[in-house]
């Protein structure tokens, strides 16, 4: 590779400036940075929520760029053959990306790394999604961790890399090449008129992250392990949804954590332990990739889950209307932000495959159609462990109770007041902002009742599942 030769800057699901190897890596070889991003099958395969919002990701990074004087190039196609067209075009040398750590991204990007040695470009994948690859934490024995708990006092005192600062230049080719127009992509055509509904709260790009974790460490982490469970309050981070861009790293928010813990603030323990778990997540999606699309623990595969994603229960629960009301409060913050806070999506899980009796599957992909903070691995662990199937799951006896839950940690009725439209003289602006996100084809309006009876009884529910489980031989 000539000193002039550019370098292709590959972007993936790390739309950021700071605390980027591949990026420092790249403007410190002094050469030429050409930004890419490419729409492959990967990208376009994403459902509605997530690939809606990854086209604004891609918006907000390329007027990042644009301020340091740089542009980000787009290119629709097979990754390999825009690199290698690109390489063509620009007389490259080197292309440098983040790595990804599913199996199909894994398939791509050796395949890709490897034929491009063979046609003599130099061809490197850096850290940074993680703050521990996943090959590089071993029990004593040398095998992969299956508990969280064993897994967390293994990295909890390793050091993990301090974050790097942004580049101060990405040093421009003298020819920039053609670039796609992002608004051709129509990254958000699968919203349908949820997009409107849904986009007022996106906290988009870098310098909306950190301003995130800049308000939680001052404001809320110090609470951080009471609030963290009531949902009618502000006592998250909502990192998940920059997080899962890249938007920000798991390295800044971890040195954010300690500092925060040092000072003594007495939730940021809980905050790190968070932030692991989602490691953890990836440490078993690397090492077991089944974890993604089958049952975690096999004995589970003949377990009787009910399997029609269009029967009228399953209707019910992603439409909000199972007359259960922090089960539907959930299932409708979800429609109209494109998240949902942990504490319901525990509840929602929970009563689809225990009360419901449904597969983990049917809400996994429907999480997967309606976050904007989805993440393979996180949502794969995170059902399969409220189903009692995966790693280090909840017991399969647990089934919660949603009324006592709602009892608990919602005792004025905020959250479900905040969602729940029908009935009340003056319903939340977010409660009617369900009815004008979800399809017309579910005919509902704010004016119908709500559900008079559940539509499975909490005693009949949990019963039939411990029925169920009891004659299973686990």
């Amino acid at each position: 590779m000539s000193e002039t030769s550019p370098v292709l800057m590959w972007f993936r699901r790390d739309l950021r400036l700071s605390d980027h190897a591949a990026l420092s890596h790249a403007c410190a070889s002094g050469r030429p940075v050409i930004p890419v991003f490419i729409l492959d099958d990967e990208a376009e395969a994403l459902a509605a929520a997530p690939k809606f919002r990854l086209g604004l990701g891609i918006e907000a990074f390329a007027k990042a760029l644009a301020d340091k004087g740089s542009q980000l190039i787009l290119r629709r196609g097979d990754a390999l053959d825009v690199l290698r067209t690109l390489i063509k075009e620009t007389g490259a040398g080197a292309v440098y990306w983040s790595r990804l750590y599913d199996p199909s991204a894994v398939a791509r990007d050796t395949s890709v790394k490897e034929t491009l040695k063979f046609d003599g470009v130099d061809a490197k994948s850096f850290g940074g999604h993680l703050m521990f690859e996943p090959w590089t934490v071993q029990t004593k024995t040398g095998g992969y961790y299956k508990v969280y708990t064993p897994f967390w006092n293994s990295v909890k005192n390793v050091g993990v890399d301090a974050p790097r600062s942004a580049p101060s230049e990405i040093r421009p080719p003298s020819e920039w090449p053609a670039s796609e127009d992002l608004s051709d992509w129509h990254m958000a055509a699968a919203m349908n008129r949820g997009a409107e509904v849904v986009r007022p709260f996106v906290r988009l790009g870098e310098q909306a992250a950190q301003a995130r974790l800049a308000a939680f460490i001052g404001n809320i982490v110090a609470d951080y392990k009471a609030t963290r469970d009531l949902p009618g309050t502000d006592g998250t981070s909502n990192l998940s949804e920059n997080l899962a861009l890249g938007e920000i790293s798991a390295h800044q928010c971890w040195h954010a954590g300690r500092r925060a813990m040092e000072e003594g603030k007495q939730g940021a323990e809980i905050f790190l332990k968070e932030l692991v778990w989602r490691e953890f997540a990836y440490h078993l999606m690397h090492h077991t990739p089944r974890i993604l699309n089958s049952n975690w623990r096999e004995e589970w595969q003949a377990f009787p889950w009910k399997e029609d994603q269009d029967s009228a229960e399953v209707k019910a629960w992603k439409g909000g209307r199972t007359g259960i009301p922090f089960v539907d409060a959930a299932m409708r913050e979800l429609y109209v932000t494109g998240r949902m806070h942990n504490r319901g999506r525990m509840i929602v899980a929970s009563y689809l495959t225990k009360h419901l009796m449904c597969h983990w599957r049917i809400g996994q992909k429907w999480f997967e159609e309606c976050l904007i903070d989805w993440d393979p691995a996180s949502n794969a662990m995170g059902w399969q462990w409220s189903a009692g199937s995966g790693p280090d799951a909840t017991p399969y006896f647990r089934v919660f109770n949603p009324v006592t839950q709602l009892d608990k940690f919602d005792k004025n009725r905020d959250y479900t007041s905040r969602w729940i439209a029908e009935g009340r003289a003056q319903p939340h602006k977010d409660a009617l902002a369900f009815f004008d996100a979800v399809p017309l084809e579910w005919a509902l309006s704010p004016d119908n009742d709500y559900p008079h009876e559940p539509i499975v009884a909490l005693d009949v529910g949990r019963l039939r599942a411990l029925d169920a489980y009891k004659n299973r031989d686990f």
